[in-house]
């Protein structure tokens, strides 16, 4: 059985790395001239199309690595390296950057109305780092309550990332740049944080320490 404190580590883990507060502005670019209704329509689904794909690596991505013969800790160790590359861009500004500019080129080769699908779910909320987080988390929470509570963290991180966008004006109002910028750093130091206690723990499994 999980205990309070690894709950609340890997409900910190998939919040910071999905990341509701810098989301909300790039909502508000891919958005531009919908009117409310529209966009809490693109908002509810593309977070449950990202739900659903991070629910599928939580249930089968163990099963996926061990099918391909990578060991959980050679994953932790990737997946922890990934995270704290993210991290770092979250610290120097980039990944705010790059997910803007991914925005820019879907909006131009893809349909409004599909925007919830991509970019929205697919790579901005569910993106590299979020799914390495859940198979990495779902490896720690490996008996079948366990894993039914890391699918509840899913939706309730999920949840978070729903209101984000559904008050995404207010929310960029009120934060402003400097206010997003403080806030994208300060994550970004807990995810290094977080990404380098991955990397240990996959060192401690892959050598049995």
């Amino acid at each position: 059985m999980t205990t309070a404190d690894s709950i609340m580590s890997a409900f910190t883990t998939l919040l910071v790395t999905l990341d509701p507060p810098g989301l909300a502005p790039i909502f508000l670019g891919l958005t531009a001239g919908l009117d409310t209704a529209q966009r809490r329509q693109v908002a509810l689904r593309g977070t449950l199309i990202a739900f659903a794909i991070l629910t599928v690596f939580a249930l089968f991505g163990a099963g996926i690595l061990s099918v391909l013969g990578i060991s959980m800790g050679a994953f932790r160790i990737a997946g922890g390296l990934l995270l704290f590359w993210i991290a770092f861009e979250m610290i120097f500004q980039r990944r705010n950057d790059r997910k803007e500019e991914t925005s820019k080129v879907a909006i131009t080769i893809d349909h409004i109305q599909n925007i919830a699908v991509f970019p929205l779910a697919l790579p901005l909320i569910a993106g590299p780092g979020a799914i390495s987080a859940t198979v990495l988390l779902a490896g720690s929470f490996a008996a079948p309550l366990d894993r039914a509570i890391l699918i509840l963290m899913l939706a309730i991180a999920m949840a978070t990332v729903l209101a984000a966008l559904m008050v995404a004006q207010r929310l960029d109002r009120f934060l402003g740049v400097t206010g997003r910028a403080l806030l994208t750093r300060l994550l970004g130091v807990l995810l290094a944080a977080l990404s380098v206690q991955f990397v240990v723990d996959g060192i401690r499994s892959a050598f049995a320490l």
